[in-house]
């Protein structure tokens, strides 16, 4: 059951990409605005994110220095548009804190690490669940691990591939096994998508998404970035809009 499992996460992928491409995730133009993304985008929409971004790089803060010295109420103030603004600010200074102490404000000494001690540092800091210290890990870091957001589930749920009652990590497990074992084949970045319309959720490339990375952490990376736009676009929360997705096909009723 579980190679079947497997084969069919490499199909989706397979689908996913040959529909829409690159999907250029994460939108930054470097590591720590990776980590501060991951922190506001807790609980609200990505919109209301980039908001909140725009604004502290207009106030030049969107470094570790920028958020270390800028006082709580200014913080705030910056960042509101991302809702739970005082405790994202909070959890902001928690984490640069936790980056002086351990690692001397160095984000190139904190992804030295081995994954598997710096995950476990990450989820010991307030405000950091899976889904955020994956986030982390991988697109500022470049670690290969998955991170399974709402979308992803939803989705394998909806496709009986996993039930409600799966974990987070046996998710990240299934995803990294089957990726991981036998890694698609390597396709053409300049190939064009087949689809017509909606490109998943594909951002123009920045600095971070066309940094240099593994084959395996690129195809976490694009697989996540896929199921996002699946979940955007047709696998909404209040109904499905199954007839232009891509992964219509493969979904037990159509069997």
């Amino acid at each position: 059951m579980t190679l079947a499992k497997h084969d069919a996460i490499r199909a989706y992928y397979h689908a996913l990409f040959s529909a829409w491409g690159r999907q250029h995730w994460w939108p930054a133009q470097s590591r720590f605005e990776v980590i501060v993304g991951a922190y506001l985008t807790q609980n609200t929409s990505w919109t209301s994110v980039e908001k909140a971004l725009v604004n502290l790089r207009k106030a030049r803060l969107l470094t570790i220095r920028g958020i270390r010295g800028t006082p709580p109420p200014q913080l705030e103030l910056l960042i509101r548009s991302a809702g739970y603004f005082r405790q994202k600010a909070q959890r902001l200074k928690t984490f640069v804190s936790f980056l002086d102490e351990r690692y001397g404000g160095s984000l190139a000494r904190m992804f030295a690490r081995p994954t598997a001690e710096l995950r476990d540092e990450l989820l010991s800091l307030n405000g950091v669940g899976p889904e955020t210290a994956d986030s982390i890990l991988l697109y500022a870091g470049n670690y290969a691990v998955f991170v399974v957001d709402a979308y992803t589930r939803r989705i394998l749920e909806r496709h009986r591939i996993v039930a409600a009652s799966a974990s987070y990590d046996e998710i990240r497990e299934l995803f990294e096994q089957a990726l991981g074992r036998a890694l698609p084949p390597k396709q053409s970045l300049d190939e064009v998508p087949s689809a017509v319309g909606p490109r998943g959720s594909s951002h123009t490339p920045s600095a971070v998404s066309e940094a240099p990375r593994s084959p395996l952490v690129q195809v976490f990376n694009e697989m996540h970035g896929l199921l996002v736009g699946v979940g955007k676009n047709y696998c909404l929360k209040s109904q499905m809009q199954c007839e232009q997705c891509p992964l219509q096909k493969f979904l037990p009723e159509a069997k």
